[in-house]
């Protein structure tokens, strides 16, 4: 299946590494022009350089996107490198915490809640408009299987994915006529630096958590989310799609 992304310009969050990283090198691959954000900014320009190595358009950009105006201008950047913003990718999260609610870090809540949720709501409320501008684009929002069941001692990261899947059918409702569809994607547990530093026996208990008997790749759930902002799905929007290996079939 043929997708092209030719004369696009996409923004992905939380691109530098793991899951934003290959979105944002498939994007490129595909004929887009990719902004790549991320919190480190030598990591974001490690893989705009590898994009542009291979004859890709990139260009990186680094901050904070618990920060609504750092989001801003990520907007603006892509507007100013691209002419237009018509795909946008609200990727950049955190594991937080792990402990009881009962005995969570209030300060560890707020910070998993700025990154997981306001964050995804401030690419959209900056993203939006500009895709308006433009006729139109689409949003996937990343979400994770724990958008859809509980996770013990993760309540900050449970809440934050049930309400980014909340809010990405609410964009679908008010805007998909308008020319702009909205989905959310819902990894299960993913090969990622994130997972890097857990001991071997540790991801081999996660990986047995799957009935497909391993972790994903980021590619896996990478090709997903081309689809989604492909005119390939011009019939879905307000859709969270799970890419988990069974887990949300137990």
């Amino acid at each position: 299946m043929q997708i092209s992304f030719s004369g696009q310009t996409a923004l992905v969050t939380g691109a530098g590494s793991g899951i934003g990283a290959a979105i944002a090198v498939s994007l490129a691959e595909a004929g887009a022009r990719v902004i790549v954000a991320d919190l480190n900014l030598s990591h974001a320009e490690a893989v705009a350089a590898q994009i542009t190595g291979a004859g890709g358009l990139a260009h990186a950009a680094g901050g904070d996107v618990s920060d609504p105006e750092v989001v801003k201008s990520l907007v603006a950047f892509a507007v100013e490198k691209g002419g237009a913003l018509t795909l946008l990718v609200n990727n950049a999260g955190i594991g937080g915490p792990q402990a009881l609610l009962g005995d969570y870090p209030v300060d560890g809540w707020k910070q998993v809640i700025d990154i997981n949720l306001n964050a995804v709501f401030f690419g959209m409320r900056f993203g939006i408009p500009e895709m308006l501008k433009a006729g139109g684009g689409a949003i996937v929002n990343m979400a994770s299987i724990l958008g859809s069941v509980g996770f013990a001692s993760s309540s900050a990261y449970v809440a934050a994915k049930h309400a980014v899947v909340g809010m990405t059918q609410t964009a679908a409702l008010e805007y998909s006529a308008k020319g702009i569809r909205t989905n959310a994607v819902g990894p299960g547990f993913i090969d990622t630096p994130l997972l890097t530093a857990l001991p071997a026996a540790a991801k081999a208990g996660l990986a047995a958590l799957h009935p497909i008997g391993r972790l994903g790749t980021s590619q896996e759930v990478g090709n997903l989310v081309l689809f989604l902002l492909s005119d390939k799905a011009s019939f879905i929007s307000g859709s969270y799609h799970l890419v988990d290996g069974g887990y949300t079939a137990q």
